[in-house]
């Protein structure tokens, strides 16, 4: 982390990993292999993880478990080291997860807008505005391809201008936001939100990356970044091209499962997943496993 991020003016910037979870073959949640992992993860160079975001599975998870996975990370890797995802149906919930990851020692928090229904801009800055009150730096997570919600640049230039979010996690894939989002609020962070257009918003000058799979291959993962926000596309491109067959699949609905496998294949602890995802299909499967084969042979993991 550069100074700045560790005297928690903006922790969110960096490879911020959105932790998958690792489960054990009752589907029950290993809070040892997952703190190991949090580790692991920073000793590999990554500056923090993101509990709780899609990639952790959070929508399955009880209340206790998914407050334990927080205060899990917290004590492994420390507080500013950790921006829990609190996405919620409501938002008096998504409130008290923000409150929960606050009183944990979080140093800022992640938040998707409503999501229950195709929220207009109204309940959007409404929503933004009540999770605000838990006093914890919050940045937007755009996902308009799952929630049907788009927070477009004009959209996040008056989240901003209120005071609700520091930070965007930008998942619509289109790289041309980004010079909107920097002509509009030159102050928002913005953060890389899907690792197959790393290198197109690293150019483009993001602060940050809301990663995924780091999970398996951290090291790599961390070396494209530094190089691709430094200019330097020798580095980077080699590596962009290395590994983008892996990340595409951050972009695909069996992320989830594509990476854990990959973790698997690595030596680490991906495991099963929870209901109603399903194991990959035979042929995707083989696709995952390759593409990891070929990055391990390579070096990279």
């Amino acid at each position: 982390m550069t100074d700045d991020n560790v005297t928690g003016n903006r922790p969110w910037r960096g490879v911020l990993v959105a932790t998958a979870l690792p489960l054990n073959d009752d589907l029950s949640v290993n809070l040892d292999k997952y703190a190991d992992h949090c580790t692991w993860l920073v000793e590999n160079g990554c500056d923090g993880v993101v509990p709780n975001g899609s990639l952790g599975e959070y929508q399955v998870l009880s209340p206790e478990e998914r407050a334990k996975v927080v205060e899990t990370a917290v004590a492994a890797i420390g507080g500013p080291r950790v921006m829990p995802g609190v996405a919620a149906y409501g938002s008096a919930e998504a409130r008290r997860w923000a409150e929960q990851a606050r009183d944990a020692g979080c140093a800022s928090v992640m938040l998707l807008p409503p999501n229950a229904y195709r929220a207009d801009e109204r309940s959007v800055l409404a929503h933004y505005a009540e999770v605000a009150k838990a006093g914890v730096p919050i940045v937007a997570y755009n996902n308009p391809i799952d929630t049907k919600v788009d927070l477009v640049p004009e959209l996040l230039a008056k989240l901003h201008g209120e005071g609700y979010i520091h930070g965007v996690k930008e998942f619509s894939g289109d790289v041309r936001r980004a010079y909107r989002i920097a002509e509009l609020a030159p102050e928002l962070d913005l953060l890389i939100g899907a690792d197959d257009v790393l290198l197109e918003l690293a150019v483009a000058g993001a602060k940050g990356w809301v990663a995924g799979y780091p999970n398996a291959l951290p090291s790599a993962s961390v070396a494209l970044y530094r190089a691709a926000v430094a200019g330097d596309l020798d580095t980077a491109g080699k590596l962009y091209r290395q590994l983008h067959p892996l990340l595409r699949w951050d972009s695909k609905t069996e992320f989830v499962q594509a990476i854990k496998l990959s973790m698997d294949i690595v030596g680490r602890h991906g495991g099963p997943v929870r209901a109603p995802r399903v194991p990959l299909l035979p042929e995707q499967e083989q696709a995952v496993r390759e593409a990891t084969e070929r990055a391990v042979a390579a070096g990279l993991a």
